[in-house]
């Protein structure tokens, strides 16, 4: 299967290099020229348990390198999902679909507004990156990934998909009610990655702290409620899952908080913000989340 991966990020460079170790045709996009480079020359360096693997992929900033392909899958940050859904659809062959695991809400209705909603396919996954440098990542955690079709007029046949996934070590399911997969995990999202951004703290030390812990609990109950009134019934113990992830990941960064660290752009409009912007639509009050993002939101117009 031809493959292109739009966003050759820690996680995008995380599921090319296992695909292409599986001997799936691979290509990475991306605007960073240092990371092309390194990976085209000396391949993909991906560090886990202490040791590194170079693994052999192609890399390019020319999106019509991607022509022709069977599958492409989008792991660029939200705000640059249009351009990327755009550059898909240049990609894409007549029977070929589009994949987003992109973190937070409205991701693959961006998509289906560019690409036949019929090819449309969203999902989540519990895989954790970091980018170490140019042509080198950390493979930092391993858990399950789930995809399904996002419109329900959408071919539901994704076995291939599975079984390519499964092949190359990315345990992989096929869920019925992708919508409800994605709620839960932007959930997981607001629980953890404002706080830990706005605090400086990893992933588990929202676990440590009962004050933390208190904040985290009543962000996610405000987005519990605001998704219960756009007909999305989430788990009575998701808080609890939220703090089972923290754990999970604890000596992690999150990626808003290696976003801050770094001074780049968050996803803070479709994750914290999408509570905001949905609980709006149902006259909702969301004051935690509505704090948490105008605070991300100040650091961010505050950057040196």
């Amino acid at each position: 299967m031809k493959i292109t991966i739009i966003g050759a990020g820690a996680m995008g460079s995380l599921f090319g290099s296992l695909l292409a170790q599986s001997g799936q045709n691979v290509l990475l996009i991306d605007i960073w020229q240092d990371h092309i480079d390194t990976i085209n020359s000396q391949g993909l360096g991906v560090e886990s348990d202490g040791k590194i693997n170079n693994i052999d992929i192609k890399a390019s900033n020319n999106i019509q390198d991607g022509q022709g392909s069977d599958l492409v899958i989008i792991f660029v940050k939200s705000t640059q999902t249009q351009q990327a859904a755009a550059d898909a659809q240049k990609c894409l062959n007549d029977k070929g679909k589009v994949l987003t695991l992109q973190n937070g809400m409205g991701n693959a209705d961006i998509i289906s507004q560019i690409i036949n909603p019929e090819k449309v396919i969203a999902g989540t996954t519990s895989h954790g990156a970091t980018i170490l440098g140019p042509g080198l990542i950390r493979h930092a955690g391993i858990g399950p990934t789930l995809i399904g079709m996002w419109s329900n007029q959408g071919n539901t046949d994704l076995e291939d998909i599975q079984n390519i996934f499964n092949n190359a070590g990315i345990d992989t399911k096929i869920e019925n009610n992708i919508h409800l997969i994605v709620w839960k995990k932007l959930i997981i999202n607001v629980g953890i990655n404002a706080i830990t951004a706005l605090t400086g703290i990893k992933n588990g030390k929202i676990v440590d702290h009962p004050p933390t812990g208190e904040l985290v609990r009543a962000a996610v109950t405000e987005a519990c409620d605001v998704a219960l009134a756009h007909g999305v019934k989430l788990p009575d113990d998701i808080a609890e899952q939220v703090f089972t992830v923290a754990e999970a990941t604890g000596p992690n960064r999150s990626s808003m908080g290696q976003d801050v660290d770094h001074q780049r752009p968050t996803e803070i409009d479709a994750i914290n913000g999408a509570v905001v912007h949905l609980a709006k639509d149902k006259k909702i009050a969301v004051p935690v989340n509505k704090t948490l993002t105008a605070l991300i939101k100040t650091m961010q117009d505050n950057y040196k």
